[in-house]
């Protein structure tokens, strides 16, 4: 038996007798490593099943050691899901040099970004850059060992993530009542995706980006001193083209200022400070303008579907970026919604609803030129379509310029002539203006001196333009609603989509809302002040929708009404006792200013720490080293929008009960109205 075990062993190994295959061990699975948002880990590094040791600081880049005691602790600060930077004990970041080493950067780019897999318990780093693997490269850290993985030991003593708090403690109170109403306010007209409107370089800064607030908030050259930003800026909001500072993150000497319009002011924690603070749905208008885009030195496409197709993108990844900040997908409190129903899920989850708009005024590409459409019934379905698909739930079939569907409402003042310049380019013509005694397209007279200081600006008219002269006291514009731009309405409402009135001049809103009165269709909104208030009267008869531009409290000395002004007015409309719930338009990153300090703020201040909304406790927000205060800020950025809902209700006296039961109730009475649009 031992010679007969002998010889079968022997054949065994030549291959000459059947027998089962020896066991090939699986390669690994792996998959993206989406919860490291925020550990403080060292890194031991394996060539195969070898470890080479911790990695360790060097003179130069990094090196190992064979004791955890040695080792350098490392913080991961989530760039997207499954990516990461990572800083050492210092606060630099790592990254790939262009020889393959790793070194010890001064800033986020790139080369310091990797993509993270795990699979058994290690760690696979892939340089997002180069797509090289992290490990022993030429004796220290590198990326270019394929065989490379990485074990990952909880640690102590990483740097602080450069970052900005919220501010905001506490348990707040549901987002919905027994009843499964939702309960908070709803800012219903925010531009929070600016950073990629316009062919994506009007606008400093963004909402986030890889590599944080040091990144989103740096300041840009183009809107330094008389840069081509700044002088843009002085054009549509007055400010100085010389400015003191372009200075950004992190000690924002000269933004965000609640007047500074191409600036940053919604960056991602700031948005999280007000949901903290009791909002509960953001409704964001992607906006476009081909003509404002085609004035900017740098851009990408000034196609306006283009525009809305980059900031769809942009609001998506911005959702996944939210996710990986929080553990995870699906972990994030920023959570799109495309219908009423997600709208109830997420406030239910107690996280903020965001909901997608369009404002832009060359819609699937429908301009006028001297009367002339430049599209067609089936352009307009197939862009219904697309937008159906990005889950957008309503547009403005007309914004700052005539065109295929309507006449627009006058802007005014030096803005004024500069929009009508752009109508001019737009369309072949200057606005066309007639006297009107009733509700009015502009409660002021466009005059020849708003082009003259636009001309002092530097801004040339198209060549053989003569300046148009208008009639003094109310205008209206000649342009109604057109055959496209009923034909719009209609499949709008076919698809159960809010209708915007704002922007549309007289004619063109009384034609939408004979439409919408004809059929019974309450999916029409006026969310940002823009709307006569004759037509908001009509609106609320079908069952529409109002908020307020989130002007001052009180009088701020900017020569705009006040919210409580506004709101009162709306209130005592024939059909305001149909308003259940109000909203807040807040246009912020719109090329309009946010609320100034109230002008007895000194003697009235909103006193911090105060109480929110939903119960939470909020202190002031800090960014880098600039404190922000209501009361000598105004609304700087959108994180005072906490402070600013509060001091309203604060100053509104007998009507605040009446005042906070409606901004709570917005966010409910928006959604009905939208389930009653798609019913």
């Amino acid at each position: 038996m031992a010679r007969w075990r002998k010889l079968a062993a022997a054949l065994l190994v030549a291959g000459l007798v059947g027998a089962a295959p020896a066991p090939v061990s699986a390669a690994p699975a792996w998959s993206p490593a989406q919860d490291l948002e925020g550990l403080c880990a060292t890194l031991q590094v394996f060539d195969g099943t070898t470890s080479k040791g911790y990695v360790k600081r060097d003179s130069v880049g990094y090196g190992f050691t064979g004791t955890a005691s040695g080792a350098e602790p490392f913080r991961f600060e989530a760039t997207q899901l499954g990516r990461y930077m990572l800083r050492d004990a210092t606060g630099k970041p790592i990254y790939q040099t262009v020889v393959g080493w790793v070194w010890a950067g001064d800033s986020y780019g790139d080369r310091a970004d990797w993509t993270v897999s795990a699979a058994d318990g290690k760690y696979r780093f892939l340089s997002t850059a180069t797509n090289q693997q992290l490990g022993v490269y030429l004796g220290g850290l590198g990326a270019g060992n394929s065989n490379s993985t990485v074990a990952l030991a909880p640690a102590t003593g990483c740097a602080a993530v450069p970052d900005i708090a919220t501010g905001v403690t506490g348990t707040p109170a549901p987002g919905v009542d027994a009843n499964g109403k939702l309960v908070g306010w709803i800012d219903a007209h925010a531009h929070i995706t600016a950073g990629e409107a316009f062919g994506g370089s009007l606008h400093c800064g963004d909402a986030y980006a890889p590599g944080g607030a040091p990144v989103a908030l740096k300041g840009c050259p183009s809107h330094a001193t008389l840069g081509w930003g700044a002088l843009l800026e002085a054009i549509i909001a007055g400010t100085d083209p010389i400015n003191s500072a372009e200075d950004g993150w992190p000690t924002f000497g000269d933004w965000p200022q609640y007047d500074t319009m191409l600036h940053e002011a919604s960056y991602f924690r700031s948005l999280e400070r007000a949901w903290q603070s009791g909002q509960r749905v953001l409704n964001v208008l992607l906006v476009a303008n081909r003509v404002i885009c085609g004035l900017t030195l740098e851009h990408t496409s000034c196609d306006e579907m283009d525009q809305i197709r980059a900031q769809a993108d942009y609001l998506r990844k911005m959702q996944d970026y939210v996710d990986a900040r929080s553990g995870g997908p699906g972990k994030g409190w920023f959570r799109l919604a495309t219908t009423p129903a997600q709208v109830r899920q997420i406030a239910a989850q107690g996280k903020l609803a965001v909901t997608i708009g369009v404002e832009n005024s060359e819609i699937f590409g429908c301009r006028e030129v001297n009367d002339v459409p430049q599209c067609t019934k089936a352009q307009i379905d197939a862009g219904l379509d697309e937008l159906a698909a990005i889950g957008v739930s309503g547009l403005y079939p007309v914004h700052k310029f005539d065109n295929a569907f309507g006449g627009t409402r006058f802007d005014e003042g030096v803005t004024g002539a500069a929009v009508n310049v752009g109508n001019l380019i737009s369309t072949g013509h200057w606005w066309q203006a007639t006297s009107c005694t009733g509700p009015s397209d502009n409660e002021q007279p466009i005059v020849s001196d708003d082009f003259a200081r636009l001309l002092q600006l530097g801004v040339n008219l198209p060549a053989g333009a003569i300046l148009p002269v208008y009639p003094s006291g109310k205008i209206c514009n000649v342009r109604g609603l057109t055959d496209l731009g009923r034909y719009l309405v209609e499949r709008m409402m076919d698809r159960g989509m809010i209708i915007h009135i704002d922007h549309m001049s007289v004619k063109a809103a009384s034609a939408v809302l004979d439409m919408a009165q004809q059929a019974n269709y309450p999916g029409v909104a006026s969310v940002h002040s823009w709307s006569d208030p004759s037509m908001i009267n009509r609106m609320l008869g079908v069952g529409g929708f109002v908020a307020g531009y989130a002007f001052s409290a009180t009088p701020d000395g900017q020569d705009t009404p006040t919210f409580l002004q506004e709101w009162r007015t709306n209130n005592g409309l024939a059909n305001g006792s149909k308003i259940i719930g109000y909203g807040v338009g807040t246009d912020v990153n719109g090329l309009g200013t946010q609320a100034a300090p109230r002008q007895d703020a000194a003697s009235r201040p909103l006193v911090y720490p105060f109480t929110a909304t939903n119960g939470t406790r909020v202190s002031k927000q800090v960014y880098g080293s600039r404190t922000f205060d209501l009361n000598t800020d105004g609304v700087a950025q959108y994180g005072l929008y906490a402070d600013w809902i509060t001091d309203l209700i604060n100053q509104a006296g007998p009507d605040a009960a009446q005042l906070r039961r409606q901004l709570l109730s917005g966010a409910e009475a928006y959604t009905v109205m939208w389930e009653k649009a798609r019913s």
